[in-house]
């Protein structure tokens, strides 16, 4: 029976990855798509919509089974607590990458203003924080989040210094206000995925050490179990 129960968790959180690079994907496609102005993958990500909405349910029915069936106990309870939290994160990153999407058929007919401000960068610490996440449930390797405050607060800054930029775009020339707009509301997108992405490592830290942090916080308690990490333990 503890056999079975296993087999069927690991399958789920397999699930829960195919799920995650689903929805890496759907983001990092949607800003490639915006800056080079290619409406073909735009597509791609607004058709995978639905795939990702699917999964969801699915991966959540399978794990309310397996309480339902099987009544885990401790890290076993963990991991299928973190799974269905982290499925609504994943959830909420893949439709900001459909949102971003949606925004080439605007820029095809004036173009980009500076090449995009600083939202490439922006999503390469978003990319590499998710992507960090992903590999920390997999591996139950915690040390990937030693540096994720210092990643969220970069990405607050790059935020704030897009909002900037484009404010003082916008003074110069009204034509392009709708684009700057744009360009903030992209950031505004991004940070939520960064927040998503330091949600999804603090279920995770839970997840494998039974300890609660904040990754947004600055406690110096909080930032010391991130930089050292935590072995695996059942608590």
């Amino acid at each position: 029976m503890v056999e079975k129960f296993h087999a069927e968790l690991n399958e789920v959180k397999n699930e829960v990855l195919q799920m995650g690079n689903l929805s890496l994907e759907m983001l990092q496609k949607s800003v490639e798509a915006l800056k080079e102005l290619d409406q073909q993958k735009a597509e791609w990500v607004l058709s995978k919509k639905g795939t990702l909405a699917d999964m969801d349910d699915h991966i959540e029915a399978d794990a309310l089974r397996l309480i339902a069936l099987y009544q885990p106990m401790a890290v076993d309870l963990r991991e299928i607590a973190c799974i269905l939290k982290m499925i609504t994160y994943l959830t909420r990153i893949g439709r900001y990458g459909k949102n971003i999407a949606l925004l080439v058929d605007e820029f095809k007919g004036q173009g980009h203003v500076k090449k995009l401000v600083s939202i490439p960068h922006m999503h390469e610490i978003v990319h590499s924080m998710i992507q960090d996440a992903l590999e920390a449930f997999k591996t139950k390797n915690v040390t990937k989040f030693k540096d994720f405050i210092e990643r969220e607060d970069t990405i607050d800054e790059l935020r704030y210094s897009i909002f900037r930029e484009c404010l003082s775009y916008m003074m110069e020339d009204q034509k392009v206000i709708t684009r700057c707009m744009h360009y903030t509301m992209v950031a505004r997108y991004l940070e939520r995925c960064a927040d998503h992405a330091c949600k999804m490592a603090e279920k995770i830290f839970y997840m494998v050490t039974g300890e609660r942090v904040e990754i947004d916080c600055s406690e110096d308690t909080a930032k010391a179990c991130f930089i050292h990490g935590k072995t695996h333990q059942d608590k």
